[in-house]
């Protein structure tokens, strides 16, 4: 089966993308940074299909698109220590090309994150934003490429590496950033940089004072 593909611009382009996220089918849209890959966060076999489609490693977890930052507290846990530099790095940063790592509410599926924390980010697109809003407010999104290969920045390269592997391609045109976010934990304190990305480490320290940066060979934990 090979992706159907949909001019952002089109009629009802964005409720049909709605309408094959909650039928359990991945969506790839543009965002600010590069092209997603989208599926309704709440079904548990939509998620598995994202990790297949992708060859996703199953020990990587699926970060969280919102449609705005309101949406935060309700898949994440924003502690006492923590929630002063979350507040300042999402009114400085979203929407844009950058992950917060924070502990995940109970109402995030282990399909999504296994692990204790779970990826937000608000992306700076309002096709992105809409297309999200519809669906809930939040979407489990990742690159959409195989796992490995170069990120997508046009709807053409999401075909060639995923058009037998999913749903749908909404084309909005190439992604203007085409640098993946940077990903900052906060779950620590002073923040770790896990990626660097679309926001200079001196933008980050800018807004929050100290981050810790380590080693090249660190793993990333989202």
């Amino acid at each position: 089966m090979q992706a159907e593909i949909i001019y952002a611009g089109s009629e009802n382009a964005q409720r049909h993308a709605v309408e094959v996220l909650k039928a359990a089918g991945l969506v790839a849209f543009p965002t600010d940074t590069v092209y997603g890959l989208a599926a309704w966060p709440w079904d548990v076999e939509a998620v598995a299909r994202l990790y297949e489609a992708k060859r996703r490693p199953p020990d990587r977890p699926i970060p969280l698109l919102l449609s705005d930052a309101n949406q935060l507290g309700r898949v994440a846990i924003l502690k006492p220590r923590s929630r002063r530099t979350c507040e300042q790095l999402a009114a400085r940063f979203w929407p844009g090309g950058l992950t917060l790592v924070l502990p995940k509410a109970e109402v995030v599926p282990d399909a999504v994150s296994a692990c204790p924390t779970v990826g937000l980010r608000v992306p700076d697109l309002s096709l992105a934003r809409d297309l999200i809003r519809g669906a809930g407010g939040v979407l489990a999104v990742t690159s959409a490429n195989i796992s490995g290969q170069l990120s997508a920045i046009t709807a053409q390269e999401v075909e060639q590496q995923l058009g037998d592997r999913i749903d749908l391609i909404v084309d909005g045109g190439p992604c203007r950033g085409g640098i993946p976010s940077s990903i900052l934990d906060c779950t620590v304190s002073p923040p770790i940089l896990l990626r660097r990305g679309a926001i200079p480490e001196a933008a980050l320290r800018a807004a929050i004072g100290p981050i810790d940066i380590p080693d090249k060979g660190a793993s990333k934990r989202v």
